[in-house]
């Protein structure tokens, strides 16, 4: 079977719109699942914790925990979805380029995917 570039970006559309619907219901549920364990907590806006973790140790911590039914972990897997949702069109959009043999653009989106990833994987310390 060939892959058109008709065909892949029929994908990428789906990719972008039930990307963001799964994210909305993945956050939404997590919402609920933590507002039911957690209604009647006191919130303290005055502390925030910041952790230097690897992405990887935040992705594993939390796909654990949303497996838990923890719902905090769960609205951050909602928001990791909402991460890669793009990420993944950007990957879809190398393969069309490449199929349509576009190397400028070819070109550029490897830039961009090599600066997201570098960004995620290194981040910037203070």
């Amino acid at each position: 079977m060939i892959i058109t570039d008709k065909d892949l970006q029929k994908i990428i559309g789906g990719v972008l719109k039930y990307g963001v619907i799964t994210v909305l219901v993945v956050a939404t549920i997590g919402g609920l699942v933590y507002l039911f364990h957690h209604s009647n907590d006191t919130l303290d806006y005055s502390k925030f914790v910041e952790n230097d973790r690897s992405i990887f140790e935040v992705i594993s911590t939390t796909v654990k925990d949303a497996f838990q039914l923890k719902g905090r972990s769960i609205i951050y897997l909602g928001i990791l979805i909402l991460f890669f949702t793009p990420f993944l069109r950007l990957i879809l959009s190398l393969f069309s380029f490449v199929i349509e043999k576009d190397k400028l653009y070819i070109a550029i989106t490897l830039i961009v995917i090599g600066v997201v990833a570098m960004s995620v994987f290194f981040g910037f310390s203070h």
